[in-house]
């Protein structure tokens, strides 16, 4: 008789050593049935904070709660077995202080089991990041284009096309991977910028508007999949599910009310 080895998730670790090697692929996930489909191919599955756009139609990912991200954190580790899964820290989860930021981190790993968190900013978050990953607590970083700071950033703006901006940026980005970050993401960068700073940092960088220059990429799924009617500029659309749920919806409903939908003596299943 056969046994089935358990699958195993990829670990922090395996993340970190990435570095310069095959590109890292990600994907966000916000459900268990999606989550089993992304986990086929990607190697962290993010459950972030855009939730509360994507999901609960927010104007921006401000309202998210610790307990949005918890539920939706389940969700996708019910959904999958091998990526890493990496959940969001919300706003005013974390930037009070280092002690208020570990108290919910260890929460959200707590209840969800899942493998870190991501949190936002550069280098004034990382004493914090020093202080979670001191204690256990794997951080993922976030710099460049940081939509929880977009009421100070003036909206959501590609960061670095001025050229004086560069050493802030690249400040951020060595003061948190010396605070033990695993990973960053460079979001909204222009590309000579991220692909400077993916150069001169030991960890991986992910990539969303990025430079194809960096370790690893990551798109919100339902961007990739024309479920967003105005996805990014940066977004290939991989899919029009947008378009084929509302054919099949109109189907549907088209049956229903031309009474040619499946009949009572059809087998329930």
């Amino acid at each position: 008789m056969s046994v089935q080895k358990p699958v195993r998730r990829i670990t922090v670790p395996q993340i970190a050593a990435r570095k310069g090697g095959e590109p890292i692929v990600s994907l966000t996930s916000y459900h268990a049935h999606t989550a089993a489909i992304v986990d086929k191919h990607a190697d962290f599955i993010l459950v972030g904070d855009s939730l509360g756009m994507v999901m609960h139609g927010m104007d921006s990912t401000l309202g998210v709660t610790v307990e949005m991200m918890i539920t939706h954190g389940r969700a996708v580790m019910r959904g999958s077995q091998r990526a890493l899964v990496v959940v969001d820290m919300p706003f005013g989860s974390y930037e009070e202080s280092p002690a208020v930021a570990f108290r919910n981190a260890a929460r959200i790993i707590q209840e969800t089991g899942c493998g870190a968190v991501k949190l936002e900013g550069g280098a004034r978050m990382a004493e914090t990041i020093r202080f979670l990953t001191e204690r256990g607590i794997p951080v993922m970083a976030h710099i460049g284009l940081t939509p929880q700071s977009s009421n100070v950033l003036g909206g959501f703006k590609t960061q670095g096309r001025d050229t004086d901006s560069w050493p802030l940026h690249e400040a951020d980005a060595r003061d948190v991977a010396e605070a033990g970050a695993f990973a960053m993401v460079l979001e909204g960068m222009v590309e000579p910028l991220a692909a400077r700073i993916t150069k001169q940092v030991a960890i991986p960088t992910i990539g969303i508007g990025a430079s194809a220059e960096c370790d690893g990429q990551i798109l919100v799924l339902e961007d990739m999949l024309g479920l967003n009617p105005k996805p990014p500029k940066f977004v290939k659309v991989y899919g029009d599910l947008g378009g084929r749920i509302e054919q099949a919806v109109s189907e549907y409903a088209g049956e229903v009310r031309s009474r040619a939908f499946p009949t009572d003596d059809q087998t329930y299943r």
